[in-house]
């Protein structure tokens, strides 16, 4: 199973957008994917149309109190399963202060877990908390969604650092896999001139010995697209709320990517949904 932690501390760049999409894809793939939303805003929830009420059980109960993963995972799709989030989730940062081994607890749920995936997303919160920690613990790899602003690189060094001391302190088998340039716009000169300068920071050999060294930046440009900014409200990922769209199509050349097949175009056959 690949386990992937999507994440990035500044909002408004995409993360959840990427990390529901990009499990749809590979779902619709005919992989088996499930999605642990541990953002308390519960929006990669909502997305999949699985809003949770107060006193049901979501990822809150797996993290501080005796609930399973089991006991809260929901099927919202053919192969695609979710563990959802609560507000109630914003607690757990401060319940689990005291707790002995508290940025393990994830990893040991899913240790203890006996369904199997080929693909574990999580969805982090905007965050370098406990619940960032549990996910960066939990799995082998990190996907960073990023705008191509020069804002948006402000926080990349103390992201980066946080990944590489995760790996050296808690979680050995972790690793920047790529960055995934999202709400790009190719006619504008900023986007390209982002793009180049991101491509040449992992490219050369910047982050050598670190959990990043080997990170690259995903051809597939998620391009700014209104479709996949509405189809949330809906409660659908972009295939099913429209298969037609850039962003459908884009989503699925990054599962492509991420399946590591070729990045599909006018020649190639695109993914189910991405017509």
């Amino acid at each position: 199973m690949r386990s992937i932690a999507v994440l990035n501390q500044k909002g408004g760049v995409g993360k959840t957008t990427t990390a529901v999409n990009l499990a749809a894809g590979l779902a619709r793939a005919g992989m088996r994917v499930c999605v642990i939303d541990l953002d308390p805003q519960a929006h990669a929830s909502l997305h999949l149309g699985l809003g949770v009420a107060s006193g049901h059980e979501s990822v809150y109960e797996v993290l501080v109190g005796d609930a399973s993963l089991a006991d809260v995972r929901k099927q919202v799709a053919e192969n695609l399963w979710v563990i959802p989030a609560h507000l109630d989730l914003a607690a757990a940062e401060m319940e689990l202060a005291g707790e002995v081994g508290r940025e393990v607890i994830l990893c040991d749920k899913l240790e203890a877990d006996d369904m199997e995936f080929d693909y574990l997303i999580v969805d982090c919160p905007p965050s370098l908390g406990v619940l960032t920690l549990n996910a960066l613990a939990a799995v082998t790899e990190v996907f960073l969604p990023l705008q191509p602003h020069f804002l948006a690189l402000h926080g990349l060094s103390k992201l980066l650092r946080t990944v590489d001391i995760v790996a050296r302190r808690i979680n050995n088998n972790l690793r920047l896999t790529g960055v995934v340039l999202c709400l790009f716009e190719k006619s504008t000169r900023l986007a390209g001139e982002v793009a180049g300068d991101v491509d040449q920071f992992f490219g050369n050999g910047a982050g050598a010995n670190t959990a990043w060294a080997d990170a690259k930046v995903f051809r597939t440009r998620i391009r700014r697209n209104i479709r996949l900014a509405e189809a949330p409200s809906f409660g659908q990922a972009i295939f099913e709320y429209d298969g037609d769209s850039n962003g459908a199509e884009d989503y699925a050349n990054l599962a492509r990517e991420v399946l590591g097949l070729a990045v599909a175009n006018a020649e190639q056959p695109k993914l189910a949904g991405a017509a």
